[in-house]
């Protein structure tokens, strides 16, 4: 494969499904070679021989994001393999139960926060390090945020409060990696048809308390922007970029 990314090595976490999976197929046919990074070796798997296929470089690699014995595993593996990172893709992340604040179990606040923020912090960790010590040195950092990065839906206090804190680690990240070439920015989602956004179309609670159904668009549009993110050069950074489904409620009140 040829095209923007040659010779450039893409990691991608939660690649098995969904987002991480729409973006990791856009890399790999525009020429990058995309290290495949999820909970669930199989689907990774289908994924790498996939990409084969086309003639494309791919590395399954399980890794839990929260587990940080884990995450340096998987980065001793990319030096292994390809000595060198140049563009992180953080978009590993789960939602909490639709439940009223006092009764969401402290574990599962815990959970998602784990997943959600210190997964996040644990790849962005691992990656500046090897960054900035990387001959070029530099690279990009890509957080996957959310329009609850903006705005929460009804019950969704642990994956909001995440996908705020999110909007902050990319800030800071983009001013500490400054003198080593490092950018960092984020990609804002809202309602991507993806397996996890199927209950979009059955409808779902709205801010007044109604259920309705919201509209959706489609995934390659996400894997299409991040392409577009990862391919600029490192002189130039997309800092935050909203990119949703135009007639999802979002914008305006009701």
């Amino acid at each position: 494969m040829t095209g923007s990314g040659s010779g450039k090595v893409a990691l991608v976490t939660g690649a098995g499904s969904g987002i991480g999976r729409a973006c990791a197929l856009k890399l790999l046919e525009n020429g990058y070679s995309v290290v495949l990074a999820g909970r669930r070796q199989a689907p990774l798997d289908a994924l790498a021989a996939q990409a084969r296929q086309l003639g494309g470089d791919a590395l399954a690699a399980a890794c839990d994001v929260t587990d940080a014995g884990s995450v340096a595993a998987l980065f001793d593996t990319i030096r292994e393999r390809y000595g060198r990172l140049d563009v992180l893709f953080n978009n590993a992340g789960r939602n909490g139960s639709p439940v009223e604040i006092d009764e969401l179990d402290i574990d599962e606040w815990r959970s998602v926060v784990d997943t959600n923020l210190t997964g996040v912090f644990l790849c962005t960790r691992a990656a500046f390090g090897l960054m900035k010590t990387q001959n070029p040195r530099g690279g990009r950092i890509i957080n996957n945020g959310s329009i609850s990065a903006h705005a929460p839906r009804p019950n969704s206090i642990a994956y909001t409060a995440t996908k705020h804190a999110i909007t902050g680690l990319t800030k800071a990240v983009s001013l500490d990696g400054r003198q080593y070439d490092i950018v960092c920015g984020q990609i804002d989602i809202g309602n991507a048809e993806t397996e996890m956004a199927t209950r979009m179309a059955r409808g779902v609670r709205q801010a007044n308390g109604e259920i309705a159904i919201e509209p959706l668009m489609d995934v390659q549009h996400v894997a299409d922007a991040v392409l577009h993110m990862a391919s600029l050069p490192l002189s130039a950074n997309v800092q935050f970029m909203t990119i949703m489904a135009s007639k999802m409620p979002f914008i305006g009140r009701g």
